[in-house]
């Protein structure tokens, strides 16, 4: 796990203990990438381009570095200004210079406008420091008070380990209950003291005490373009955000066995389009392939790269060997139980770069694979999530890619309409545009469960949501999602499509898991949300504000992922997930979000607008596998497993969940014969991901991340509480 930790300090109280003192305190194998008051470390793997500094000091021009550079022996002073890009970031050292200078005037988001994905940390003076999250929150910030200042970093894990904090056994329930719900959730995390900034909002510490504020207002219908202009703008953006990845170097390839580039290839058409846009980018000649190598002399001389001399002719030098040209460097291109050639191969035969590694399925590529050997074995990510659950598969995966390796991850999120988004065309005075979605999801209810279900109760059903939706008071929403999550009406996630969209019409749903957890769990998620009932509605349209959710949702998840199967010098990226593909996006209309295939048309035009245009029109829309086989083939062969992680599960001790139930549906699920809907694999796999969680934290050694630190046992769950 890479994260980056500091602190600033306000006046400290009387009678502070000793280890509380910042100067006898410091993480372990931690870079210092400045000191003082307020210092910043960077520990972990990070590679030397991925930690770029920027300083201005008075009366002299911006100096940037690459890479951890040793103590400046310059003292800084309140007119100092440096900035620290950790990361990946496609800005030049010009750019960040600039941006530097720009935010000593106090606008910092154009510091979030560059290719990648990074997180920014800027200090003015000595006592005032200002971090930035992105968007979609796979960077995020946590902070934490301590030692009378304010201790903050990008990892949530540290800091609990830092104060000492005990499992928050509220924060789980809601997790559980209410995952894409801020009424639930608030800013806080499983661990008690320690809050996370939202995404799209900066931390700034002044003297100790944080602030909180929004430097980017969420998209509404004002900015959005027409869908011409709007999807130029994406495609511009995903191709800067591919292209600065592939054409970064990474340190080390050639020596760990692994291709230095990888994609995914077969895993929807998000990842093909990476793939190919991945591939097509052209790439700087080798060293030595036609022009002299760096060190060579162009006269006599003993250099180390001087060309050597013929003989035959006083003076004469011979000339180099004509060497074939380099072969493009390839691209592995992994899919993981595939039975069929996936589609974009045979519709790339000029592109000789992807390398198609095929993985053969078996038992130790499926899901909950690793329950057949010890639970508590595996790694410990900053935050439960379901992924940890097919850890081992995406590992397998991940494997064989490259040391940089390109994934779609995020692409539904960041393009497709959100069902809720409907109701915002109502509100828009806009209810014709409802016709061409609704009579889609009309259309595959009429054939999946007969005509008078799908002609005439799919559209009045979701109609009527939408409508509902546009016109409930926002206090009123949350009251009755409140007594929903209390009576169990909990959506399974069966049914047809149409009484799917019509669930998601809502401003808060109960997520998957809430079905199995316990009645005190159920009531004090719903008494938050009577609460939050109580505070400003938000001026956000509904729809809008539920899809913002769920990529925070789906960005946090790929965070877990990144910790629970990144192999050990490798990189996974998610172009999608960019701040600048985030933003590409949001300018896309709601109605043209809405379509039918939507996203497959938007990409399809994104490549044609890279130079792929030989795509047939119909491209990314047949029929797509059965994502859901694994994880069920998983639960049947984990039976055993599953029951043992039961027996006497943390989370019945602290009174999240009804065991009887659960273990009554772990039951059912591992029955072949009454395959279990994706409401339920997707419920059972955030309760058993966040139970193998507990097991490893609780495991886990406390003061593991700091020196300094007294030698303490500390319960890892409190008793239980859901104030």
């Amino acid at each position: 796990m890479r994260w980056l930790t500091g602190w600033s300090t306000g006046t400290t109280r009387p009678g502070t203990p000793a280890h509380e003192a910042p100067g006898a305190v410091a993480p372990i194998a931690a870079r210092a990438l400045w000191t003082g008051p307020n210092p910043l470390w960077a520990v972990g793997d990070w590679r030397p381009e991925e930690i770029r500094l920027a300083t201005i000091r008075p009366g002299a021009p911006a100096t940037v570095t690459t890479g951890p550079a040793g103590p400046d022996p310059a003292e800084d002073t309140p007119a100092t200004t440096r900035l620290a890009v950790l990361g990946h970031c496609g800005a030049s050292d010009a750019e960040l210079a600039a941006g530097l200078a720009a935010a000593r005037g106090g606008a910092v988001r154009h510091l979030t406008a560059w290719p990648g994905s990074y997180t920014v940390v800027l200090r003015t003076g000595t006592r005032s420091t200002v971090l930035l999250t992105d968007l979609a929150g796979a960077q995020p910030v946590f902070h934490t008070p301590w030692a009378g200042g304010t201790a903050y970093a990008t990892a949530a894990l540290p800091l609990a380990d830092l104060i000492g904090a005990p499992l928050d056994t509220g924060h789980l329930a809601a997790r559980l209950a209410c995952p894409e719900s801020p009424e639930a959730l608030g800013t806080g995390t499983p661990y008690l003291g320690v809050q996370q900034v939202p995404p799209g909002h900066a931390l700034a510490i002044r003297g100790g005490r944080p602030y909180l504020s929004a430097y980017d207002e969420p998209g509404g219908a004002a900015r959005q373009r027409g869908e011409a202009p709007a999807v130029r703008e994406l495609t511009r953006a995903l191709l800067e955000s591919v292209r600065s990845r592939v054409r970064t170097p990474a340190p080390g390839a050639a020596g760990n066995g692994r291709a230095r580039l990888g994609v995914d290839l077969s895993y929807g058409t998000a990842s093909a389009t990476v793939a190919l846009l991945a591939a097509a980018v052209p790439l700087a000649p080798a060293p030595g392939a036609g022009v002299p190598a760096q060190g060579a002399t162009a006269a006599g001389g003993d250099g180390a790269g001087a060309a050597a001399r013929s003989g035959a002719v006083k003076g004469s030098w011979a000339r180099p060997a004509a060497r074939p040209p380099s072969a493009p460097e390839q691209l592995a291109a992994v899919t993981l139980d595939e039975t069929e050639t996936p589609a974009t191969l045979a519709l790339a035969p000029d592109l000789p770069r992807l390398r198609h590694t095929v993985l053969a399925p078996g038992p130790g590529t499926l899901p909950y694979a690793d329950l057949r050997a010890d639970p508590q074995a595996g790694r410990l990510t900053d935050e439960p999530g379901p992924e940890l659950v097919a850890a081992v598969r995406a590992e397998a995966r991940f494997g064989a890619g490259g040391t940089d390796h390109l994934t779609g991850y995020g692409a539904r999120q960041v393009l497709d309409g959100h069902p809720a988004r409907l109701a915002d065309l109502v509100r828009a005075g806009r209810p014709r545009e409802l016709l061409t979605p609704v009579a889609a999801l009309a259309g595959a209810d009429r054939a999946a469960v007969g005509v008078l279900a799908g002609a005439l109760r799919t559209p009045l059903t979701v109609v009527r949501a939408a409508h509902r939706l546009s016109r409930i008071r926002y206090a009123e929403a949350l009251d009755d999602a409140a007594v929903r999550l209390t009576l169990r009406h909990v959506p399974d996630g069966g049914g047809t499509a149409g009484a799917r969209s019509a669930d998601d019409l809502a401003w808060c749903v109960p997520g998957p898991a809430a079905r199995w957890l316990s009645d005190e769990a159920l009531s004090a998620v719903a008494l938050r949300l009577r609460l939050a009932a109580r505070e400003p509605a938000p001026a956000e349209l509904p729809g809008a504000r539920r899809a913002r959710y769920a990529l925070h949702r789906h960005a946090r998840g790929f965070r877990t992922l990144v910790h629970a199967a990144e192999q050990p010098g490798q990189r996974l990226h998610a172009p999608f997930l960019d701040n600048q593909v985030v933003r590409a996006a949001r300018l896309l209309p709601d109605d043209v979000r809405l379509q039918p295939g939507a996203r497959s048309a938007l990409l399809h035009a994104v490549l044609t607008g890279a130079g792929r245009t030989d795509l047939p029109s119909d491209w990314g829309r047949g029929t797509r596998p059965d994502r859901t086989a694994p994880a069920r083939a998983g639960l049947r062969l984990a039976a055993d497993g599953l029951a043992e992680l039961f027996d006497a599960p943390l989370l019945a001790e602290a009174g999240l969940i009804d065991l009887a139930a659960v273990r009554a549906g772990l039951a059912r699920s591992a029955d072949p014969s009454t395959p279990p809907a994706p409401g339920t694999l997707a419920g059972l796999a955030e309760l058993v991901a966040t139970e193998l969680w507990l097991r490893r934290v609780r495991a886990r050694r406390h003061g593991a991340c700091w020196t300094g630190l007294p030698v303490a046992e500390r319960a890892a769950l409190a008793p239980a509480r859901f104030a």
